[in-house]
């Protein structure tokens, strides 16, 4: 009987356990299972890394950080990353991140064991996912709590990302020292390289570092950076992934390192962008944004363009001296600025002279004075004045201004073609107070310069300051068949998560002036290129149509031209007044041949389209009238149909006449040919 009652209890209990252990295991499985749909559905926290935003040229290409103090970042995807980060990064941090979920079961329990016999948080065990989960989501602190939300996190990443996301979220959130966090900011930081082109021996050395950023940079203690290297290599023997030969050669190779002082060499496109910056304070995206909110910003830049205009300025202004030079290149069908240079040295000098409206553009601004007056029909290409030394009145004849050209040197009775080409002074005032100065200073604002110009005589003359960028923003007009397009850099802009914030409007094209009238000064200034301009002794370096101005002051050199594709402004010169030598004065237009050239060298040859109004004649440039078929000199020039002259040399007889009248005003179609053929026979034989 006491055998049975034993029995009963002993069985009793053994249930009980048994209920027990069930009732647990259930409750464990369902807090489990509840754990981990809970993990599953929910999102994961913001992540509390300040992000840097990025700026992206045309084609999406990264271009710079725009980063917060010294610190650099920049995300790149797992192929983008040499495989020997990726293997030494396995070998040295988590060499099962292939075969958990985010949490290493064994090494928790090792660690654990460690721990309690050292009543510590001595021993850790987090895997490379839970090392990022603490690197976006938490602090540093060593607490039990901490490594809980760690832990979980960890599972949540797992599920959220497959291994390779969560490599590559690791590989461009770690901390690589002296303000470069990702393998892609550092790679470029201590090699000048990107992370896919690194070596074994450079992927063991920035393996290294994270585990002590200052401890193991090579720039502070190459000692302690080439023992970590050691050990980096080790691991990576012993998981097979290279062999003791690759091991030892790569720890006996002399690595080429940066100098900490070359980081501004990082920078591309340095004052473009820091215009890009202002553009985005303007659009409503204020500094604190743009430097933590991991924003990508998609600009005009074309890197093509940039590294023409950089190789320009580095060959034709010498690097030591004081003598600055500035350049800005538009796509005058689109607005888009597509390289932009401030000044010769951004590390020296961040001043962004593009922008410098204290510059006088000089006879650079001559164009925009015989826009004017062709306009107005007070002028053709026909129209004559005569080039000697002549006293202006003005004021209603209370003052006198008396220009002179460059050298006192005159041409006597020109026509437009011949005074655009040798930049004279007496035609484009002339010009002027035929048109008026308020009718100029209309054309100038109409085509982008505000700068509160006055209407006097020597605004003909460019005495009035202007901006390189504000020159090429007027160019591309010309460039555009009097098209105004207004100039942008930004595209659109997408925060971390990419939702779009910001998106260019269209280009909205306004016409400004006539293509006709457009053309024909475009025509007229393709000559400061050919024989006689002041722009010839360049004109074998470029191989295309191009049409521009030079313009010299005493402390200013400049250049404005264009072709179909492209409006640019060159500016050289001094910051502080100092007058330009004449070597100085000569440097603008070799730095604009060359540029073009190389800027376009993916880009054919393009003629400039001529409108459907345009006749071409030929003139006899001793009169300005029709020549007639006798004459020893002809002309071929442009008007808008029905201001050609009407007049023919009065040397020939009646008969004469009739046959010039039908030989030299051209039909429409065939003044488009012969218009033609004289850009190509001149492209053809530079």
């Amino acid at each position: 009987m006491a055998v049975t009652t034993q029995r009963k209890i002993k069985n009793r209990w053994l249930r009980w356990l048994l209920t027990g252990f069930i009732t647990l295991f259930v409750l464990g499985l369902g807090t489990t299972v509840t754990v981990i749909g809970y993990l599953y559905m929910t999102d994961l926290p913001p992540s509390q890394i300040q992000q840097d935003s990025e700026l992206l040229d045309r084609e999406g290409k990264p271009v710079a950080m725009l980063t917060s103090g010294s610190m650099q970042r920049q995300s790149v995807k797992i192929d983008q990353i040499s495989r020997y980060v990726i293997q030494g990064t396995i070998a040295t941090e988590d060499r099962n991140f292939y075969h958990h979920w985010g949490v290493d079961a064994r090494g928790i329990a090792r660690a654990t064991l460690v721990n309690l016999e050292h009543m510590s948080t001595k021993q850790g065990a987090s895997t490379l996912t839970q090392q990022l989960a603490r690197n976006l989501y938490l602090s540093h602190e060593r607490t039990w709590k901490r490594k809980l939300k760690e832990a979980l996190l960890a599972l949540q990443l797992e599920m959220k990302y497959n291994k390779d996301e969560i490599l590559a979220l690791y590989l461009n959130n770690v901390y690589y020292g002296h303000g470069s966090y990702g393998i892609e900011a550092a790679s470029q930081m201590y090699f000048g390289k990107s992370a896919r082109k690194l070596s074994l021996a450079e992927s063991a050395m920035l393996v290294g570092i994270p585990r002590g950023p200052s401890y193991y940079s090579p720039w502070l203690n190459m000692k302690n950076a080439k023992d970590r290297q050691q050990v980096i290599l080790r691991g990576m023997v012993e998981l097979g992934q290279i062999t003791d030969t690759q091991a030892k050669e790569a720890y006996d190779e002399v690595l080429a390192f940066r100098s900490r002082t070359d980081r501004s060499e990082l920078l591309v496109a340095p004052f473009f962008r820091d215009y890009v910056k202002k553009e985005l304070n303007a659009l409503g995206i204020s500094e604190a944004t743009l430097a933590t909110g991991g924003l990508r910003i998609y600009t005009t830049l074309d890197r093509q363009v940039q590294a023409a205009a950089e190789a320009a300025i580095a060959k034709h202004v010498p690097e030591e001296g004081d003598l600055q030079a500035a350049m800005v290149a538009i796509d005058p069908r689109s607005g888009d600025v597509k390289a932009m240079i401030g000044g010769k040295d951004y590390r020296t000098n961040q001043y962004n002279r593009v922008f410098a409206e204290t510059r006088q553009p000089g006879s650079s601004f001559k164009p925009i004075v015989y826009l004017a007056a062709l306009e107005k029909k007070a002028i053709t290409a026909a129209t004559r004045f005569v080039s000697q030394p002549t006293s202006f009145t003005y004021d209603e004849g209370r003052k006198v201004y008396k220009p002179n050209n460059y050298g006192d040197k005159y041409y006597g009775d020109i026509m437009l073609r011949q005074a655009i080409a040798a930049s004279d002074n007496i035609y484009a005032v002339n010009t002027l107070m035929q048109v008026g100065a308020e009718q100029v200073v209309n054309m100038a604002e109409r085509l982008g310069i505000q700068n509160g110009l006055k209407p006097l005589p020597s605004l003909a003359l460019g005495t009035f300051p202007v901006s390189p960028f504000q020159m090429a923003t007027a160019y591309a007009v010309l460039s555009n068949e009097g098209r105004q397009v207004t100039p942008r850099t930004v595209l659109a802009v997408t925060d971390a998560g990419g939702r779009l914030l910001y998106e260019a409007p269209t280009p909205v094209e306004k016409q400004v002036v006539l293509p006709e009238e457009a053309y024909i000064l475009t025509n007229l200034m393709e000559s400061v290129f050919e024989a006689g301009g002041t722009g010839n002794r360049v004109s074998t370096l470029i191989k295309r149509p191009v049409a521009g101005k030079t313009g010299t002051t005493d402390s200013d050199s400049w250049i404005v031209g264009y072709t179909p594709e492209l409006a640019t402004a060159v500016w050289v010169g001094y910051d502080k007044g100092k007058k330009i030598t004449q070597s100085d004065a000569r440097r603008s237009a070799p730095i604009f041949a060359q540029f073009t050239e190389k800027a376009l060298a993916n880009v054919p040859p393009k003629l400039f389209p001529v409108p459907d109004n345009i006749v071409s004649t030929y003139i006899d440039p001793n009169t300005g009238k029709l020549a007639g078929a006798g004459c020893s000199a002809k002309q071929l020039e442009t008007f808008v149909r029905g201001t050609e002259p009407k007049e023919i040399c009065n040397e020939h007889d009646q008969q004469q006449v009739d046959k010039s009248k039908s030989e030299t005003v051209l039909p429409e179609a065939e003044a488009k040919k012969k218009s033609w053929w004289q850009h190509f026979k001149r492209w053809w034989s530079e």
